[in-house]
C-alpha cells in the first residue's frame, strides 16, 4: 500500500444528528488520515461543540470554522471545501477526499481504497457504494460504473490539481462536475461496490419540496452540459420513481427552463463537448444492450 498517505475535508452545516456517526467511522479506520479538516460552515447546532471536543483528542483532527454565507446555495459546499483545503498547508499527503458529515463505514474501508489506487495506477477518482436508508433499509445506490458519490470521494493528488478542483455551481453537480472533468484529463473513475458506506439520510435530500428539487436538478444538468436528448432519455427513464411521473416532467421542464432563459453556465467548454461524446456513447451502447457503464454490485 502506499506509503504516502490520505487528507480529508468535511464540509459540515448543522449535523448534530449524524456527524458523530462519521467521527466514530474515522478514527477507527485502521489506516488514519495525516489530516482531517472538519468545516463548520455556519452552524447552528452542536456540530461545532461535537466536533471540537473530538479536535481537542485527537491531533490529526483540525475544526474550522467559516463565515455562513448570506447567499447559500450548493456553491457554498466548494467555499467550506476551499477553506478547509487552504488549512492543509505543508501536511504531506498522496490522496485528498471530500467527506461528507452524515457516513459512516467500517474500519478498513480507507486501506481499502488506498489498495485500489495502488492496484491501478491510472484510477484517479473514487469510493464506495452509497447504501441509502428507504423505508427503514438500506438500498445501493443506483451509480454508474464510472461514476462516484460525492459524499464520499477520494482523488489522487495528482488528479485533484490537475483539474483544478471543485467548480461552484450554485444549482449543484459539484461532484458530478468534477468526475467529468478527472474522466476528460484521462484518469479513472470507478465505484467499488464492495466496500459499503451507509448514508444516513437519503441523498441530495434538504427542505425543499421534492417537485421544486426535481426542477432544480433539471436546471443543474443543463448548467452541467447534458446533451438535450440524453437528458430527454433520462427523464424518460426515471417517470417510475417517485414522485411517479411529475417528478421526471419537472426534471424535464427545469432543464429547457434554464435553457430558455439562457442561464450562464460556468463550466469549461471542451468539458461540455467531452460529456455529450460520452453521453452519446452510452446511449449508443443502451440501444445495443451493451452498457459499458452499467455497475455489477457484488
Amino acid at each position: 500500500m502506499s506509503a504516502a498517505g490520505y487528507v480529508l475535508i468535511t464540509p459540515a452545516r448543522n449535523e448534530e444528528e449524524y456527524i458523530e456517526k462519521t467521527i466514530q467511522s474515522v478514527i477507527s479506520q485502521t489506516v488514519l488520515p495525516e489530516k482531517w479538516i472538519i468545516v463548520s460552515d455556519g452552524s447552528t447546532d452542536r456540530t461545532d461543540e461535537i466536533a471540537g471536543t473530538y479536535a481537542d483528542k485527537y491531533s490529526f483532527i483540525e475544526l474550522v470554522t467559516a463565515s455562513s454565507d448570506h447567499k447559500r446555495n450548493f456553491g457554498s459546499k466548494v467555499k467550506a471545501f476551499n477553506a478547509g483545503y487552504a488549512h492543509l498547508g505543508q501536511t504531506h499527503y498522496s490522496f485528498i477526499g471530500n467527506l461528507d458529515a452524515d457516513v459512516s463505514f467500517d474500519p478498513g474501508y480507507y486501506e481499502s481504497i488506498l489498495k485500489e489506487f495502488d492496484r491501478n495506477p491510472r484510477l484517479g477518482l473514487t469510493g464506495g457504494i452509497i447504501q441509502e436508508l428507504i423505508n427503514g433499509e438500506y438500498v445501493s445506490q443506483n451509480i454508474s460504473r464510472n461514476s462516484c458519490a460525492g459524499a464520499i470521494q477520494l482523488f489522487r493528488r495528482e488528479c485533484f490539481e490537475k483539474i483544478g478542483g471543485y467548480i461552484e455551481l450554485p444549482y449543484g453537480g459539484i461532484d458530478a462536475a468534477a468526475e467529468i472533468m478527472v474522466r476528460m484529463h484521462g484518469w479513472e473513475v470507478e465505484t467499488l461496490p464492495a466496500y459499503k458506506v451507509l448514508h444516513h439520510r437519503r441523498v441530495a435530500t434538504t427542505s425543499e419540496h421534492i417537485c421544486r428539487a426535481r426542477f432544480r436538478q433539471g436546471i443543474m444538468f443543463h448548467l452541467l452540459g447534458y446533451h438535450p436528448f440524453f437528458q430527454f432519455m433520462r427523464c424518460l427513464n426515471q417517470v417510475l420513481q417517485k414522485p411517479y411521473i411529475i417528478g421526471s416532467i419537472c426534471m424535464f421542464f427545469g432543464f429547457w427552463w434554464s435553457h430558455v432563459r439562457r442561464y450562464p453556465r460556468t463550466v469549461p467548454d471542451d468539458m461540455i463537448r467531452f460529456l455529450r461524446k460520452e453521453q452519446m456513447q452510452r446511449l449508443v451502447g443502451l440501444l445495443s444492450g451493451e452498457d459499458q457503464y452499467r455497475l455489477k454490485k457484488k
